[in-house]
């Protein structure tokens, strides 16, 4: 079945690269709707489908674009947030360009969405499965996606910085991982890159709280890490959110090592580009039960919240 949210949800902060005001509603939406954000800043509301296609290719956020010259960014957590809660259908408002960065991880998202409840819609949900391996390069990055029976992912990364160094992680997606494993991990940069950016008017939004900033061997940020490997998390999480821009679950493996945001956009292209390379799938019950927002109900609790039926 296909699934939305119980009520509206609300999240109010800063954007990470603008540091200007930002601020999103979750709406519930019907059956078939999928995921759409709104810019409703704008003398008219301008709407723009969470699609792979919609989006400019970015190396340091999402960037889905109508088009016309209407823009959201930085849209890759909240998407994290709803593929992993399982959320088919939602109305996303923003009154700005930018999605508030908040903590910098997609937890924020998943408290609200929870908060909200997950309302189930009787109606069939369907799945792309990937037939055949599909895979992009550019020097040594690469990005894979292969058959599978559920989502899985895998990542790695290495970094001169020793805070970070290499890392490597790989998980089955089913059955509330992306909440477990995932979601509270944030983003993070090196201190000279925070340098660069806010020299050329990026990052204004950034702060030591809503991202992990690495000098060196050193963590800058307060606390220190959430993870020893918060930063391969982190670019799972991205990969999460970058994959559902599918446009429905997906049924494959993925492999990125030291992939982006275009690089995943850019395999998603080639997927869809080659149509002996996927397939939709009408989910079966037990088909649903190995997407990643089963049972993301039994974390209820942690949001005062249980799933209901619509």
């Amino acid at each position: 079945m296909q699934a939305t949210l119980g009520k509206m949800a609300t999240f109010s902060g800063v954007g990470l690269h603008s540091g200007s005001p930002a601020r999103l509603v979750l709406h519930p939406a019907p059956a078939g709707h999928g995921i759409l954000f709104r810019r409703t800043d704008l003398d008219q509301s301008v709407d723009i489908p969470a699609r792979w296609d919609n989006v400019t290719p970015s190396k340091l956020c999402t960037l889905l674009d109508n088009g016309s010259g209407v823009t959201v960014s930085t849209v890759e957590h909240v998407m994290a947030a709803l593929a992993g809660t399982g959320i088919h259908n939602a109305l996303v408002a923003v009154d700005g360009p930018e999605v508030p960065i908040l903590d910098g991880s997609a937890a924020p998202f998943v408290r609200g969405i929870l908060r909200a409840g997950i309302a189930m819609q009787p109606v069939e949900l369907r799945a792309i499965r990937v037939l055949r391996p599909i895979e992009v390069r550019d020097g040594l990055s690469f990005a894979r996606l292969a058959p599978a029976d559920h989502l899985e992912i895998e990542f790695q990364i290495d970094f001169v910085d020793a805070a970070i160094g290499h890392q490597e992680k790989r998980l089955d997606m089913a059955n509330g991982a992306f909440l477990r494993e995932l979601a509270d991990s944030r983003t993070f940069c090196r201190q000279a890159d925070v340098d660069a950016m806010r020299k050329n008017g990026l990052a204004l939004g950034g702060t030591y709280t809503n991202a992990v900033v690495v000098d060196g061997a050193q963590v800058l940020s307060p606390g220190g890490l959430r993870h020893a490997d918060e930063a391969v998390r982190h670019k799972m999480l991205d990969a999460m959110g970058d994959l559902a821009l599918a446009g429905a679950p997906l049924l494959a493996r993925y492999t990125g090592h030291r992939a982006g945001h275009a690089m995943t956009n850019r395999l998603l292209r080639a997927l869809f580009a080659d149509p002996s390379a996927w397939v939709w799938e009408t989910c079966s019950p037990a088909l649903e039960d190995r997407l990643p927002g089963a049972g993301v109900a039994a974390y209820g609790d942690l949001a005062g919240t249980q799933a209901v039926a619509l």
